[in-house]
């Protein structure tokens, strides 16, 4: 009897040992069904954006299942980079190595979208519109640059990755911060921050969606410079290019005035978005015009405007125009950046 309870007793911790190794997990195991074939991740399925927290009914399943092929692999709006951090943090949690599979393929996608120029298309392999061009934009690039430098590094979940993709990716990254170093915006002959997005043969600024015109990006540029400043012993030429771009910072600012939603009764969905005065506000500008670095704003007409008023309605409350975004890099990176590397 007691080597039927011994033998019960093994038996049951080693199935408790099976399913903590092969535990699964809703939202990495959605992951690993929307993968595409080419080791990225789409954004949206339905034209909505992925909910990887859904149970997913079969006929569902089924139908994302089919489209494993598809070309609409992204690093816009953090997919893929959000998903190989994702998946890797759960392998380290519970050791199932598909999941672990499944990060490093995404790793290895992000080595193959690369341009030869360093550049990162927003879509990869779709290059159809304006998804070819060299993308900043909501630190697309810039995603997935921290996702290469984390394998350099090994760092936290990063340690379990195969260590024959470090030296792809510190190869990626050199790339990477060249084409950094070239897109940056000379007027004057002054070094100042980035266009959201570039042309990927001419690394001009260029136009994206029908409300992105060429510009200087008050917002993107942040996570340019906070990406420079992790270079260990930086060269000349990267703290020329961090120095420039703090001081358009410095020179762009727009201070006693605040970005906010009112209320507004007679508009759709009853609010509004404007500008008003506030002494202790300091903002910037999304988008800077590159000659006179002046704000602009943009509807879905492309006509370049002066004031955010003069845009249209559903634009004017769907878009940042204004944030507070360089303030911390001012105020805390720059600084102990300085100590270190003046």
């Amino acid at each position: 009897m007691r080597k039927l309870k011994l033998i019960m007793c093994l038996y049951l911790l080693g199935t408790a040992v099976l399913q903590n190794v092969y535990a699964q997990d809703l939202v990495a195991d959605n992951m690993l069904m929307f993968q595409r074939s080419e080791g990225g991740w789409p954004k949206h399925y339905e034209e909505k954006a992925i909910d990887y927290n859904r149970v997913y009914s079969e006929a569902e399943k089924a139908s994302i299942k089919d489209e494993h092929n598809r070309n609409d692999a992204t690093i816009d709006n953090k997919a893929t980079t959000k998903e190989i951090r994702y998946l890797l943090k759960e392998y380290k949690k519970d050791g199932n190595k598909v999941y672990l599979k499944a990060a490093e393929h995404g790793i290895k996608y992000l080595l193959d979208a690369q341009y030869r120029n360093g550049g990162w298309p927003q879509f990869y392999p779709d290059l159809s519109s304006y998804r070819h061009e060299i993308t900043y934009n909501d630190d697309a690039m810039i995603n997935a640059l921290n996702v290469l430098y984390d394998v350099t590094k090994r760092t936290d979940d990063f340690s379990v990755v195969d260590s024959t993709l470090i030296p792809k990716a510190e190869k990626a990254i050199q790339k990477g911060i060249q084409c950094i170093l070239k897109t940056q915006i000379k007027v004057k002959k002054k070094l100042t921050a980035w266009c959201a997005q570039y042309n990927e043969n001419t690394l001009l600024p260029a136009m994206a969606r029908k409300f992105e015109l060429e510009s200087i990006s008050g917002s993107e540029s942040v996570g340019i410079v906070k990406f420079l400043m992790k270079v260990e012993n930086p060269s000349v030429e990267i703290k020329k290019a961090i120095t420039g771009a703090i001081e358009w910072f410095e020179k762009s600012k727009i201070v006693g005035y605040k970005f906010v939603d009112i209320e507004a009764p007679s508009m759709p969905k009853g609010k509004d978005r404007v500008l008003v005065a506030d002494a202790t506000s300091v903002i910037w500008a999304r988008f800077y015009d590159i000659d006179t670095n002046e704000p602009f704003f943009c509807g879905r007409d492309s006509i370049k405007r002066w004031k955010v008023s003069d845009i249209e309605h559903e634009r004017r409350i769907g878009y940042a125009w204004y944030g507070t975004w360089p303030k911390d890099l001012l105020e805390k990176d720059y600084p102990n950046w300085l100590k270190k590397n003046g």
